[in-house]
């Protein structure tokens, strides 16, 4: 059994093993929970790519003693060539999910590290890039074993990445990869390595960047060498909810960061007193309802939406969504679901230093297009984009609707806990339900991660948008669930479809706890 990690010098948790590790070396050699972030997540990149990759996004929430926390936006805008005349071109009724045109925005993750990067010099780190990238670099040259639920996907949607560019002769060339083939990568290890000698930036107005603007071209993407040059991560305010214990922190639009704090608000009005009964986890269903109705109704581009997601943070409206609540009854669903595949992870230091981070190519593989000559395999965020009006509506230069969304808390008894999970619909119901566990209810932190969980809609490839709990919740409260109106689809236990999430806090005595998922392939590591 998993129990909560604790030290004093500092941790990291990820989703693989070898990420948690990179970024615990780092930790280990000086440097700081930025620094050691950035670690990680150049690692993770490699060793789990069917969840995340350097063609893909990232965002960042921060927290330093001290200051106010600052989040890192760090996803790219729809193509200058991606305009619905485009896609009607091509035939197109809805932007395609798989191949080329389905790699349509800018992969923003390389310039959050370096915005990232500057951030820990802030904060006194001084480890060059060289040394965050090394073992990146040496997993995508030497190889890693390949783990069980990237040869489950693999297999999944085998049919729909087979013949996508690229794809086949980076991931399986042989076939798809049985558990625990090693898996190399040269092509991206060289990426890597030209990162390394020339700078990040190098990614989007360099040689790299030529590199990946013209195979892009090549291959049938909108995305030139311009879209590249012209983009820059940015520093942005984080949206914050203020609960009775602490605030809460996450990211504003185009993420969905604002509904999993609005979710928060209107579960603390319900008064729930007892954790993982049926007022539990009806009220937190019931609330993400609420939250998923605005955030559907407006979440899009942040300049074309505007501050109207600022109010569902309000306390009248959180005070509106609670009384609308029936906490006897299960209000009418379904809705149109967001899915996703990505990685959370999370890192502290002894000097207070705490991240919440979040990478992501959206679907499994993302488009499943590999950059000629690069090993980049490029997201497919933007086909969440409709071709149709609507708040998610594309235009080029539009920033599309992202489920991406850290976590971050300052709790009022001294401790700073980052908190997040992949799983795309999923994240804001699995952030409520370890949060509420461990923070609102004063469970031990792992067995807040590692109790069974819910999932109202569709996530990985499933239709139904019913209400999924796994099958480790008693059948008396399955039943109860059932008997107000619930749609209940009992599914396996530790199911992942249910995310892969993770928690890290530091405490004002300087005691670093974490945890990991063990629905994943991760590890805390420390020092």
């Amino acid at each position: 059994m998993l129990r909560t990690r604790t030290c004093l010098g500092g941790m990291v948790t990820a989703p693989h093993h070898l990420a948690a590790e990179a970024g615990a070396t780092i930790l280990r050699e000086g440097g700081n929970a930025i620094e050691a972030m950035i670690a990680s997540a150049a690692a993770v990149a490699v060793v789990y790519p069917h969840m995340n990759g350097i063609g893909g996004d990232g965002f960042w929430v921060i927290s330093r003693p001290g200051k106010e926390p600052v989040g890192v936006r760090a996803c790219g805008p729809a193509a200058a060539r991606a305009t619905k005349a485009f896609y009607e071109e091509h035939g197109d009724s809805a932007i395609p999910t798989r191949g080329p045109r389905a790699a349509l925005t800018v992969a923003g993750a390389i310039s959050g590290w370096a915005e990232a990067h500057s951030l820990a010099a802030e904060a006194g780190g001084r480890v060059p890039i060289a040394r965050l990238l090394e073992d990146a670099v040496r997993h995508a040259r030497d190889g890693v074993p390949v783990t069980a639920s990237q040869v489950h996907l693999t297999q999944a949607k085998w049919s729909e990445l087979k013949d996508v560019p690229g794809f086949t002769a980076t991931f399986a060339s042989d076939g798809p990869l049985k558990l625990a083939q090693v898996l190399k990568q040269p092509a991206l290890a060289s990426t890597l390595q030209q990162l390394v000698d020339a700078g990040l930036d190098d990614f989007y107005r360099g040689d790299l960047a030529r590199k990946l603007g013209a195979g892009l071209e090549a291959t049938g993407s909108p995305l030139s060498l311009n879209d590249l040059e012209a983009f820059r991560a940015k520093r942005v305010t984080p949206a914050t909810v203020r609960l009775a214990v602490g605030d809460v922190y996450n990211m504003p639009p185009p993420t969905q960061g604002a509904s999993a704090l609005m979710i928060l608000g209107v579960f603390e009005r319900l008064g729930v007193k007892e954790r993982d009964g049926f007022d539990h986890i009806h009220g937190l269903v019931e609330a993400t309802k609420r939250a998923f109705i605005h955030r559907n109704a407006h979440l899009g581009d942040p300049d074309r939406m505007g501050d109207i997601w600022k109010t569902w943070l309000e306390q009248a409206t959180l005070d509106r969504e609670a009384a609308a609540v029936d906490t006897a009854s299960a209000a009418p669903w379904p809705h149109t679901a967001k899915p996703g595949d990505t990685i959370w992870m999370g890192a502290a230091d002894r000097h207070g230093n705490v991240v919440s981070y979040i990478q992501s190519i959206y679907w499994e593989f993302g488009s499943g297009l590999v950059v000629p000559d690069t090993g980049v395999v490029w997201q497919n965020r933007g086909a969440s984009f409709t071709l149709h009006p609507g708040p998610n509506e594309l235009e080029p230069g539009r920033l599309p609707f992202h489920t991406l969304n850290p976590s971050l808390a300052r709790l009022n008894d001294g401790r700073t806990v980052a908190y997040g999970t992949m799983g795309g619909e999923g994240q804001p119901q699995t952030q409520a339900a370890i949060f509420t566990r461990h923070v609102l209810f004063g469970q031990d932190m792992q067995a807040a991660v590692s109790a069974p969980r819910w999932l109202l809609g569709r996530t990985w490839g499933e239709d139904s948008t019913n209400l999924k709990v796994e099958s480790r919740f008693a059948p008396e409260l399955i039943d109860a669930l059932r008997k107000v109106g619930h749609d209940v689809e009992v599914v396996e236990a530790y199911d992942d479809m249910m995310g892969h999430a993770g928690m890290v806090s530091i405490g004002p005595d300087g005691v670093i706890s974490g945890a990991t998922d063990p629905r994943a392939d991760g590890a805390t590591a420390s020092l």
